[in-house]
């Protein structure tokens, strides 16, 4: 339940900054595009790396090893 509302965060996020983009810095049709491409990029990135962190939580690789005194 957590990844998918974090996910939809996520998104939310993106299309705000997207938008917010598109009106305060309105410069002709290939720089929007340049700005909308790096938002999209960066809100992408973000999500990857928060969601391999949250996936690499549900399945450690490494097990910490008890002792018998614990």
């Amino acid at each position: 339940m957590g990844f998918l509302i974090t996910t939809l965060i996520f998104v939310v996020i993106g299309i705000i900054a997207s938008f917010c983009t598109r009106i305060c810095c309105n410069r002709g049709p290939s720089t929007n595009l340049l700005h909308l491409t790096l938002v999209i990029t960066a809100t992408v990135c973000c999500w990857m790396m928060w969601a391999i962190v949250y996936i690499a939580q549900m399945k450690p690789l490494i097990v910490p090893i008890l002792s018998e005194g614990e």
